[in-house]
């Protein structure tokens, strides 16, 4: 999955986009400001960025001015409050290769992502995930297993059956043998947490699913189930 450094500085909004481009299947790294991505970034490694501007160390277009004179090919998205065309104008020239104001829907922020992933060369290499759903055990690409309950077996079973596609949370729900009108789907919520901490504990890798706001989730890699 491709590598990305996310500067954010405003904090519910920094944990918003890491989780949002975690779902999209990026590794993310979250910093807060130019010092720390002075820190963490990795050019050998991250080849996406999401930055933000105004930020309480400095301005983020000198960031980008600085990357694009040392040479840096990284993959760069502007996404800032500055709205005004002068502004990003200014983005463009100094070397950002999209723009984006903060308040647009994040699916155009993914849009930008995938379009310079595939620019980049840097489209995911699938990985298969294998559910043994007799005996409740998910296995991760890197050969670590995880022990599922019950319910989060029939969750998978669910998901990975469509690998790719979108399943909306009545279909989950259904496949847990609840009634959709009854049932309270704030525990469908807290069952996915607890699914994907669980996974994540167990094989040091993060479950390939996507959140669907309010309407699903979509188990995007390859998957295979021995049932």
């Amino acid at each position: 999955m491709p590598d990305l450094i996310l500067l954010e500085d405003e904090p519910v909004l920094a944990e918003e986009l890491h989780e949002f481009l975690a779902d999209y299947g990026y590794n993310v790294t979250l910093v807060h400001d130019l010092a720390g991505f002075a820190r963490a970034f990795e050019p050998e490694r991250h080849h996406l960025a999401v930055l933000d501007l105004g930020l309480p160390d400095g301005d983020g277009l000198e960031l980008i001015r600085a990357l694009r004179e040392q040479g840096s090919h990284l993959g760069i998205v502007a996404f800032t409050a500055r709205g005004a065309t002068v502004q990003k104008v200014e983005g463009f020239r100094l070397g950002a290769d999209h723009y984006l104001t903060k308040g647009c829907d994040l699916e155009e922020l993914a849009a930008a992502l995938q379009a310079l992933a595939r620019r980049l060369n840097l489209a995911p290499r699938p990985a298969t995930w294998h559910l043994d759903s007799r005996a409740r055990v998910l296995r991760a690409p890197n050969h670590q297993v995880a022990r599922l309950s019950h319910q989060d077996s029939l969750v998978l079973q669910r998901l990975m059956a469509s690998a790719g596609a979108d399943v909306g949370r009545r279909q989950i729900v259904e496949a847990l043998g609840e009634d959709w009108l009854s049932y309270d789907q704030r525990r469908l919520d807290t069952q996915i947490r607890r699914l994907r901490r669980n996974v994540q504990d167990a094989t040091g890798l993060e479950l390939p699913l996507k959140t669907l706001r309010n309407n699903g989730y979509c188990f995007y890699t390859s998957a295979w189930i021995n049932d």
